[in-house]
């Protein structure tokens, strides 16, 4: 199997971890003290926390999970959301091109995760500008 690995620096490791814990529904398989590693189950993704005292000029616009049906999507806001987290729904967007269905909910430092299901392409780019792109209204909740 391929994996994708994202290095994502950060400044609070111990929430970081925490909230990566939840959105991946998995503990860490390597932690230090200035790093963190994640190999989700269900995710062909390498994903590591990299402390740093601050985190600025972050060039990522969001990240997020593809999932195959609408009932993914909803089962996994409805597990977030159990956990504390405020996920901001978007259904029947046509955003990126695509018609989808997603919530986001937004990590200790700001970056955007979305959880989407792809209903059918679309020629159509978004349909507001706050599609695809951060909202200042995505709180995390501890």
């Amino acid at each position: 199997m391929q994996r994708i690995h994202i290095g994502l620096n950060v400044t609070d490791l111990t929430n970081s971890i925490d909230f990566y814990t939840k959105i991946f529904d998995g503990s860490p398989v390597k932690v230090k003290e200035d790093y963190a590693k994640f190999l989700p189950n269900d995710v062909a993704l390498n994903f590591t926390l990299n402390l740093h005292d601050q985190v600025n000029g972050n060039q990522v616009g969001h990240f997020g999970i593809q999932v195959d049906t609408l009932e993914e999507v909803l089962t996994h806001k409805e597990r977030l959301e159990k956990l504390g987290f405020f996920a901001r729904e978007e259904m029947n967007t046509n955003c990126c091109y695509a018609l989808q269905d997603k919530f986001w909910v937004t990590d200790p430092d700001g970056n955007e995760w979305e959880f989407f299901f792809t209903k059918q392409d679309s020629e159509a780019v978004t349909e507001s500008e706050e599609c695809c792109s951060t909202a200042e209204e995505n709180i995390t909740i501890k």
